[in-house]
């Protein structure tokens, strides 16, 4: 059984105050997502974010086909940490950790996925071809658009998507 990890660190130049709101708001998703990726959410987002709470999206990462994602929001801690775990969706394992840093001048945004893909040996050699690229692509578009929102970091940071 392979479990994947992506990381991904950004620096914004925002309040921690600026920044949770805009992460922990289910709503903004959408937003932070490729338009081709056709992602609506269906339900569980009409309250401030909470542990328990069940968020169900539709997506189309691939082909035009529709895939359905429920998530459980499984961990809140106010303007530090949230975690949302794959209930159902194209996943085995989907476990997202997002936290939040103050740092001088703005905020240091890291994610830690880990997951794992279905299908054995198949979903393995999968991953290097399809997984892989498609999630790095989700990561920079992300980077970029959040960069036209709030603005780029004035010290140059690298901005890093790693994979283990």
């Amino acid at each position: 059984m392979k479990i994947y990890t992506l990381k991904s660190k950004q620096n914004l130049p925002i309040s921690i105050d600026e920044a949770w709101d805009f992460l922990s708001n289910p709503k903004n998703l959408k937003t932070i997502t490729p338009d081709y990726m056709g992602f609506e959410i269906l339900s569980g987002a009409d309250r401030e974010m909470y542990a328990g709470q069940i968020i169900q999206y539709i997506v189309t990462p691939v082909a035009g086909i529709k895939t359905k994602w429920v998530t459980e929001i499984t961990h809140v801690k106010d303007k530090e940490y949230f975690v949302d775990e794959q209930r159902f969706g194209p996943y085995a394992l989907w476990h997202h950790k997002h936290f939040l840093k103050e740092i001088s001048g703005g905020v240091e945004m890291e994610d830690i996925i880990d997951y794992k893909i279905p299908l054995g040996i198949l979903g393995q050699l999968a991953h290097p071809i399809l997984v892989k690229p498609k999630l790095k692509e989700i990561f920079e578009y992300r980077e970029k658009k959040l960069i036209e929102l709030f603005g780029n970091f004035e010290t140059k940071t690298e901005n890093q998507i790693t994979f283990a």
